[in-house]
């Protein structure tokens, strides 16, 4: 024999020598002698069932979630039964005994062949197999044993006019006459064949490669007029086909453990390869069986987590470019269908996501100054420099940074909520040289201003109620308490960026909303319909559109829709609680003291539904 163990294990070619050595070497046998040395010479100098002690160990340590058919595929013919069954559910002794049957019935003396037969082709000795059976038997056979596309059990008896249980009797007939045959003496080389195979094709490898692993695997059985890999295919028992795949055990156990290979993160594709060949998946396919894992992708030669969250994709892209990007590149990058709205939506409103630059984010956690936006920049500027500043000064410090004109920033410095110091620098207006400033009141607080609700995360949102003077891109008026909320006060303005725009909200008379045309547009908005609206704290026009409620929504669902709350409640106090709560409202708060606060607030529409 000049097998080595690692030849008839194939757990032995994958597994880290850091991880074999610890557990399999002995003092009696030379280094790494699961593969420098044939079987029979190792059990000679220690014994087979030492041999066997040593793969058990290896087989319980690091294969417990194997079949121990793969482990050892010579035990398939063996002992099928107990192939069929893992490590870990057996113990340590008791696959011990079960290898050393295998390499004790190995290292039996064989009696030599007869002349003719080493050199007979596998598919001869296959077609053998079948030469002796009959008409019916072979149909049986070719259509229902080895089909691609199985044909039914009455599909056969009514072409061969008998029952179906005669059908599945020479069936059963047929399975016990193959597997009688594989245990003589005739089928040994294909046996080897089938063993060898299991290594070469690993843990799992495309369908194809099963056809294409030798040249006679395309070449036909004559007497049953098929492809003889199709025969082939059922004695690789334990392999599942899937998607393209054949895959040892089951499919769906070894795409999540590969799937938590890259848990923690982009892995260079490299790297990520090698990784893969841990769980048995050969080198040359190890790429393809990455692509094919749901929630993984390939990025930039890197394996990325890919799920199905818009927010942890655009997390995966960064990651991956180490760099900021506009949310065009994003985009880009993810190629899927996701608008440039929703992502820019997202990246402003996900804390893991910083703007860095007028049209750039990166991830928080690398840190750095946020972009802001030109005014509120320019009076972080002011800030640091103590309460005033040249604008001069101003002007080098944000160009430098940021992808901003001269001209912007020093028409903003002149704009409304700045002011002129006695030696010509500027302050923030209203407040003193030490850049102290007394907040603008309003009469009524935001929690107590009209169509103002509050979101989970504590940022205010205004329902915009879509008429056709928003369509015609006319300007329109907003609270005075939602306009302080957003850090606003008479004589000020506030731009807010968006992908179609900007908006400009200013505080003349009153705070007025410029136009939201385009807004509007992007999302196909109709009079009747619903946008909720806020500025975040980097500058940005955030919305959430609503369609008008459809006929015949409940009147308490029609109440939480102009809240913005669409899910379903399953009772009104579960509703009144969830309006008191986006008006500001602590939880133990009654029915008449929430339809109290909507009334004072000017929520009739909301205190209607509610039957107030």
């Amino acid at each position: 024999m000049n097998l080595s163990l690692s030849d008839l294990a194939p757990p032995l070619r994958w597994t880290s020598p850091g991880q074999i050595a610890p557990i399999a070497e002995d003092p009696q046998l030379p280094e790494a002698w699961w593969q420098a040395i044939p079987l029979d010479r190792a059990c000679a100098i220690v014994g087979a069932q030492a041999v066997a002690g040593r793969l058990a160990d290896l087989a319980v340590t690091c294969w417990g979630h194997l079949l121990l058919g793969d482990i050892l595929p010579l035990l398939r013919f063996s002992n099928p039964a107990e192939a069929e069954r893992a490590p870990e559910t057996l113990g340590k002794d008791v696959v011990q005994k079960l290898f050393g049957g295998v390499f004790e019935r190995l290292l039996e003396p064989v009696p030599e062949p007869a002349p003719a037969r080493p050199d007979k082709p596998l598919p001869d000795l296959v077609d053998g197999l079948f030469a002796a059976l009959d008409e019916r038997q072979r149909a049986i056979a070719r259509d229902r044993l080895y089909a691609v596309q199985r044909a039914t059990l009455d599909e056969l008896a009514q072409r061969f006019s008998v029952t179906r249980e005669r059908i599945r009797q020479i069936e059963r007939d047929l399975r016990d006459h193959v597997e009688a045959w594989l245990g003589g003496p005739e089928a040994t080389a294909l046996v080897a064949h089938v063993t060898w195979l299991r290594g070469r094709l690993g843990s799992a490898v495309p369908a194809d490669d099963l056809a294409a692993a030798v040249p006679w695997h395309r070449a036909e059985l004559r007497t049953l007029g098929i492809p003889a890999w199709r025969f082939v295919r059922t004695l690789l028992t334990g392999y599942e086909q899937a998607d393209g795949w054949l895959i040892a055990g089951g499919a769906e156990e070894l795409r999540e453990k590969t799937r938590q290979l890259f848990a923690d993160g982009p892995r260079p594709l490299g790297e990520a390869v090698s990784m893969v060949t841990q769980l048995g998946i050969r080198e040359d396919v190890a790429e393809r069986w990455i692509a094919s894992v749901p929630q993984l992708r390939v990025l930039d030669q890197h394996v990325v987590p890919w799920p199905r969250s818009i927010n942890e994709k655009a997390e995966a892209v960064l990651l991956v470019a180490g760099r900021p990007l506009s949310p065009e590149e994003i985009q880009e990058r993810i190629g899927e269908d996701y608008s440039l709205v929703g992502i820019r939506n997202q990246l402003t409103a996900d804390g893991r996501f910083h703007r860095v630059d007028r049209n750039k984010y990166g991830l928080t956690k690398w840190g750095g100054d946020e972009y802001l936006g030109i005014r509120e920049m320019i009076a972080r500027e002011i800030e640091r420099a103590g309460g005033e500043a040249s604008v001069s000064t101003i002007v080098t410090n944000l160009t430098s940074r940021y992808d901003v004109s001269e001209s912007s920033v020093r028409a903003y410095s002149g704009g409304p909520g700045f002011e002129r110091t006695q030696r010509g620098w500027i302050r923030v207006a209203g407040t003193s040289p030490t850049g102290e400033a007394e907040p603008y009141q309003p009469r009524k607080d935001v929690s107590e201003t009209r169509r103002s609700f509050r979101s989970r995360d504590g940022r205010w949102w205004h329902r915009v109620d879509v008429n056709a003077e928003h369509l015609r891109g006319s300007g329109s008026p907003l609270p005075t308490g939602f306009a302080a909320y957003l850090g606003m006060a008479p004589g000020g303005q506030l731009t807010a960026s968006t992908p179609s725009g900007d908006v400009v909200i200013s505080w003349h008379n009153q705070p007025t909303m410029g136009s939201i045309r385009n807004v509007l547009a992007d999302f196909k908005a109709s009079e009747g319909d619903h946008v909720f609206l806020t500025v975040s704290d980097g500058g940005e026009l955030l919305t959430r559109y609503l369609p008008a409620a459809p006929a015949g929504m409940p009147p308490l669902n029609r109440a939480l829709y102009l809240i913005g709350y669409t899910a379903p409640v399953t009772s009104e106090m579960e509703g009144l609680r969830l309006i008191g709560a986006r008006v500001g409202l602590p939880d133990a708060t009654s029915r008449d003291e929430v339809l109290a606060r909507l009334r004072e607030r000017g929520d009739r529409d909301i205190v209607g539904f509610l039957g107030g």
